[in-house]
């Protein structure tokens, strides 16, 4: 963080979404994974008698899906590793012990 005029200084490059989109991201995914759900069950429910394995594959996504739902929802917030740091570092200044050595070596010529 550079100080410049008082204020700290930003970089907004490397910064995550916030964190009010990141949950209604969330819950969008979560919403349409269980609407999924939902229709699945509906399937299984209506084709039993008809189509009796598309009936249990649609049962089985039925059973599973919250599962997947709940784990597909909580995923998020992670920083990732390829982003830029979002500070600014400090500058570098130089070192005043390298003018202290020179007059200790004898190489300064005011004396």
């Amino acid at each position: 963080m550079r100080k410049h005029g008082g204020t700290e200084v930003f970089r907004i490059t490397g910064a995550r979404q916030g964190l009010a989109e990141d949950v209604r991201g969330r819950q969008r995914r979560y919403v349409i994974s269980m609407s999924i759900r939902t229709l699945s069950v509906i399937a299984a429910a209506s084709l039993w008698n008809v189509e009796r394995y598309v009936a249990v594959v649609a049962l089985v996504i039925g059973a599973l899906l919250p599962y997947i739902a709940v784990v597909i929802a909580n995923a998020g917030r992670e920083t990732p590793p390829s982003l830029p740091s979002t500070f600014i570092p400090h500058p570098v200044r130089p070192s005043l012990e390298a003018d202290a050595e020179r007059r200790d070596a004898g190489d300064d010529h005011t004396a």
